[in-house]
């Protein structure tokens, strides 16, 4: 029954609907550029020229295929199942953001678009759109709350340095949820000129489908390397990783797990466990709320510091078919210092939190299983944050 539903709407479809999930509940000015939208990703999805080029990109600029690394000593430890790390963090740029990045300016292209814009909240994405700008000559611009900018300097230098123009947002929590605002309205007032370039599966339709489809690459090497692996673990924020990895294996039986962040006990971002049902950002999906209201969020690791998640993660956790978790901050740091040491792979902060919570499931299950977790990214860009938590045992 679960499979079924899958198959019924996961479908692209012209309603972008997940279940109830989804679809585009946005101002008036925003509907001619959401169907010009829709409209061009219908062509480009039919055509093949489109996707040689996509992937010759990923290949020769990005540094795809990415490998499917066997973590032995993680292994070792658990005394339980094989644990593999899907090694997104060797990506030019080091996290997966340039999968989506590439693939979205080359339809900014098509378009006939000559500026692309973006949010960022840990810096990842923005150095991804900052990099493709460079490639592609595109004129880029930036959006990042005040507090990523002084959490996540070094990205914020690199996207500098690379020729992209940074916005600082600072109003409310100056964090992810500003800064997609302040795009959006940007997108309003520029959209014959512009592509707004979202960097995760939130967002109004088209946006969930299109990042989806580019960033399922991942999953699709995951089951080239291991058709039948038991479990994947993956970290939600927006949720762009998790979909990606996940997605080409919904209609088989391989236990899917999205890892949340769980904050620092007094706050956290765990949308999919604590959040309620509403519309925000364009979309009908689950958010952190109260009374209606929007609420701050926290997390150490800035790109899961967002009160929402992409509609099609919360039908697949409404129709069961995937298991979400909380991880804390702390844990996450644990899991952090551990694969640096154990495995000399120092992984960013947001997939820390899957990392903690597969080592701890690897160790209730047979020696004969395999739990692959998706390293969405390094961890250089965290090194600042770690040392001011203190945390540096």
């Amino acid at each position: 029954m679960v499979v079924k539903e899958i198959n019924k709407y996961t479908k692209y479809g012209t309603s972008g609907k997940f279940g109830k999930f989804g679809g585009y509940y946005v101002p008036e000015p925003l509907i001619q550029p959401l169907r010009e939208l829709i409209r061009e990703y219908e062509k480009v999805k039919k055509n093949r020229e489109f996707w040689r080029l996509y992937k010759s990109c990923l290949k020769e600029y990005a540094g795809r295929p990415t490998p499917l690394t066997l973590a032995r000593n993680l292994t070792k430890i658990s005394g339980g199942a094989e644990i593999y790390l899907k090694r997104e963090d060797l990506l030019h740029g080091g996290a997966h953001k340039i999968n989506n990045a590439i693939g979205q300016a080359l339809l900014a292209l098509k378009m006939g678009k000559n500026r692309i814009i973006a949010e960022t909240g840990a810096g990842q994405h923005g150095t991804a759109v900052a990099m493709v700008g460079a490639l592609f000559g595109l004129k880029t611009e930036i959006y990042m709350g005040a507090k990523d900018v002084e959490r996540q300097n070094t990205n914020v230098f690199r996207m500098k340095l690379l020729g992209a123009k940074i916005h600082v947002v600072r109003e409310s929590s100056m964090t992810l949820k500003e800064a997609i605002n302040q795009a959006l309205k940007d997108w309003v007032a520029s959209f014959e000129t512009t592509h707004y370039l979202i960097g995760s599966v939130v967002g109004p339709h088209p946006y969930p489908t299109i990042v989806r489809d580019f960033q399922s690459i991942i999953g699709q090497e995951v089951k080239k390397k291991m058709a039948h692996p038991d479990v994947l673990v993956a970290c939600v924020g927006g949720g762009s990783n998790a979909i990606g990895f996940f997605h080409p294996f919904l209609d088989e039986s391989v236990r899917l797990i999205g890892v949340e962040a769980g904050g620092d006990g007094k706050k956290g971002a765990a949308t999919l466990c604590e959040g309620e049902k509403g519309v925000f950002h364009g979309m009908y999906s689950y958010f952190l709320q109260h009374d209606g209201q929007i609420c701050e969020t926290h997390s150490i690791a800035a790109g899961l510091d967002y009160p929402g998640v992409g509609p099609e993660l919360a039908f697949l956790k409404e129709c069961g078919r995937m298991e979400v978790v909380s991880v804390c901050d702390k844990d996450a740091l644990k899991a952090f210092h551990l694969l640096s040491r154990l495995e000399g792979i120092i992984p960013a902060l947001e997939s820390s939190h899957a990392l903690y919570y597969a080592l701890k499931l690897a160790k209730s299950m047979g020696n004969n299983e395999k739990v692959v977790i998706c390293l969405s990214g390094r961890g250089d860009k965290d090194l600042e944050m770690v040392i001011g938590s203190g945390n540096m045992k």
